[in-house]
């Protein structure tokens, strides 16, 4: 029998349980430890965990555990501190997005995997999600160039306002979640980034000095495609239009479509990835000027939710561990996405176009 993979789950916020959840349900993992603050103060994770032992110390986990991977899923600013962490106590890495807060920081890290030869896998659910994929598919078929609109907006309140809060301490919301959609962007259009401008608000005096809470940012490739990704966090932000996903080339267009009435809402973890359907606008017209086909609704009823995204990826994960995958290119297209979104961000704070 295969040895089981002993993995460490560092940090238990959403993402972290649901990493955990999934080295649970997936055979070939092995769960040595959970480590977060304040564990001792929440008997459920060791009602649902029982026999895991918890650790408040990330180093004490490390050397008292010396697992054979790490699943880092804390607060972005310590990303970069623990990965290189757990490369130099020779464990492989499950890292939640973005790699870094800087692009140095992010080819630090790979350079670390490298050094250990180990694997580093990077949290990009949509590159797992079957529709995502399929929405990529589609946009490759459009012509060029390609026009990106695409959003996700969360409106907040208590406890996940607290969290927004929290993640606005070390990074913006056009930093934290536009390396996904940045992603989706580079892998449709395959083109180099060339400029980057972004503008923001900030709409809450509830925040560190210099932090905004709502930013919108425009990138242009190299083969004159463009893209913008809108996001804002808080109790002001409106449940209109949160959610816009949507590209438009020479041939027609394709959009990720959401249930009319279904009462999604922006805080609902699992409409970040969501797709009831995906639209395919044909542009084609007839001699008579109409169009020459209908559009074609492409019903999502069957895609996989939240969780099953992360095991996904766990499983992901795991074959990149056993069967020694080549993650160069995964690596390469993580610090494209984020050097993006880093330099809107500084875009942001400078109100300079910035070249790349």
């Amino acid at each position: 029998m295969t040895q089981h993979i002993r993995v460490l789950v560092v940090g238990l916020g959403n993402m972290g349980l649901s990493h955990a959840r999934a080295y649970k349900a997936i055979n070939g993992f092995e769960i040595a430890g959970l480590c977060s603050r304040g564990l001792g103060e929440r008997p459920e994770i060791a009602r649902e965990f029982p026999g895991i032992r918890q650790f408040n110390d990330y180093g004490e986990a490390l050397a008292t555990l010396k697992p054979d991977a790490v699943s880092i899923n804390t607060w972005p600013d310590t990303h970069e501190a623990y990965a290189k962490l757990a490369f130099a106590a020779g464990a492989h890495v499950f890292l939640e997005k973005p790699i870094a807060d800087s692009v140095a920081g992010a080819q630090a890290v790979i350079a670390a995997a490298k050094a250990a030869n180990k694997k580093l896998v990077i949290g990009y659910i949509l590159r797992v999600h079957p529709s995502w994929q399929k929405f990529i598919e589609i946009g490759r078929t459009l012509g060029k160039p390609l026009v990106m609109r695409m959003n996700l907006n969360q409106q907040s309140s208590g406890a996940n306002w607290q969290v927004h809060k929290h993640l606005m301490d070390t990074i913006s919301p056009i930093v934290d979640c536009g390396v996904h959609y940045v992603d989706v962007m580079c892998q449709v259009t395959g083109a180099m980034p060339t400029k980057v401008h972004a503008i923001g608000a900030r709409l809450t005096e509830d925040l560190k000095p210099g932090m905004y809470n709502y930013g919108h940012l425009h990138v242009t490739f190299d083969d004159g495609s463009m893209g913008w990704y809108e996001a804002g966090w808080g109790p002001m932000m409106s449940e209109v239009a949160f959610f816009v996903k949507d590209m438009v080339g020479p041939k027609g267009c394709v959009s990720i479509v959401m249930g009319e009435g279904d009462g999604t809402s922006s805080t609902d973890i699992d409409a970040h990835t969501k797709t009831s359907a995906i639209r395919l606008h044909h542009s084609a017209l007839k001699p008579d000027g109409s169009f020459a086909k209908p559009d074609e609704l492409m019903c999502m009823d069957d895609e996989p939710g939240h969780q099953d995204l992360c095991e996904r990826e766990q499983r992901m994960f795991l074959d990149a561990i056993r069967n020694n995958v080549d993650l160069t290119a995964h690596m390469a297209d993580a610090i494209n996405s984020l050097r993006i979104v880093l330099a809107a961000d500084e875009s942001v704070r400078t109100g300079e176009v910035f070249r790349l």
